[in-house]
């Protein structure tokens, strides 16, 4: 297995990945209290079935395919096929990498990937001289989020209103990257 930078991915590349999505027994439960002028967010965790799948369309494509454009992006290649992408946009306006998607075919996930595109991106940063590497991701993806904490990121932000499944709540992730 092989990462190297991405130059273009094609629509039929995810067709035999697996589950595009995720499944998991545990969220993160997110209230909010407002005192006054002051608001508190509590996050915990919570035993719940969560199960979340996607379609790619080619309109998803031609749009990660912008960013690829930039240079910054990563795939894993198994004998010259792409098994895995890790696709980042840099962020001039605030000086940062963007993590836009990372996504592996299920038969090769659990064998440190995401590990390996985690450092790769980090690589990238620091030639970029990004202050951080952020993403965004639900709450109900509870194994994406152990997987970011475990490898350097913060839950640094929310917002309650990103998505209309009222169930979901974008938490932003990130880590400063150490030159």
């Amino acid at each position: 297995m092989e990462i190297k930078k991405l130059e273009k991915i094609n629509e039929n590349t995810t067709i035999d990945w697996g589950l595009n999505g995720y499944e998991t027994d545990k969220v993160i439960a997110i209230s909010t209290i407002e005192i006054g002028n002051t608001f508190e967010f509590n996050l915990r965790e919570k035993n719940q079935l969560y199960k979340k799948i996607w379609e790619t369309t080619s309109e998803d494509i031609d749009d990660l395919n912008e960013i690829i454009e930039q240079g910054n992006s990563f795939g894993a290649f198994e004998n010259g096929e792409l098994i895995g992408w890790a696709i980042c946009d840099f962020r001039e306006w605030n000086n940062s990498l963007f993590i836009e998607n990372i996504l592996i075919d299920e038969k090769f996930r659990g064998q440190n990937i995401g590990k390996l595109f985690i450092k790769n991106i980090n690589r990238k940063a620091r030639e970029l001289q990004c202050r951080l590497v952020e993403l965004e991701t639900q709450n109900t993806n509870y194994p994406a989020i152990k997987f970011f904490q475990n490898v350097g990121f913060s839950i640094t932000g929310i917002n309650t209103k990103l998505y209309k499944d009222s169930i979901e709540t974008a938490l932003y992730m990130s880590f400063e990257v150490l030159i």
